[in-house]
């Protein structure tokens, strides 16, 4: 039998993409590129007391949060909210509704993955939107349309 030759990908801790949305900070550590596009996955830094993206779902992709650090709020409409600390895992599957925050006065940190791995442009998308300044709602929601995510009324 013949042993491939596939390269393992290593990201530093202080190495990857970072994508600023807001306040929140992306870093990228895998885009697809070296998973056939099957998975990418972002670190989420997320400052004291700030909101995170509008409620909403993906009809084609599943997310999974760890969290590293601190807490995340996640907020499912209709349902009590859920604190996630330190080492908890979420796991949030296609039209599955949500969002999430940092309601706390300390630093949240999430390791976060999609698959499959198209979403993370959306996020690419978002972060031009900011360093251009086009980000408004309008945009907001037209990039959600092009990678297959609807928004949830508020309450």
């Amino acid at each position: 039998m013949e042993v491939p030759d596939v390269p393992v990908n290593f990201v530093p801790a202080t190495t990857g993409e970072i994508i600023t949305v807001g306040p929140i900070k992306l870093r990228v550590l895998e885009d697809g590129s070296n998973t056939d596009m099957r998975l990418s996955c972002v670190e989420i830094t997320i400052p004291p007391n700030t909101r995170g993206p509008l409620p909403h779902w993906h009809e084609m992709h599943d997310e999974t949060f760890l969290i590293l650090k601190g807490t995340a709020r996640f907020h499912i409409p209709g349902k009590d909210h859920l604190d996630a600390k330190a080492g908890d895992y979420v796991v949030v599957p296609t039209r599955s509704p949500h969002t999430f925050s940092n309601p706390t006065d300390e630093e949240t940190v999430i390791f976060n993955s999609f698959t499959p791995a198209f979403y993370i442009n959306y996020f690419k998308l978002l972060g031009g939107f900011v360093r251009d300044g086009g980000f408004t709602p309008e945009a907001n929601a037209r990039a959600m349309s092009y990678f297959a995510t609807i928004p949830v009324p508020e309450p």
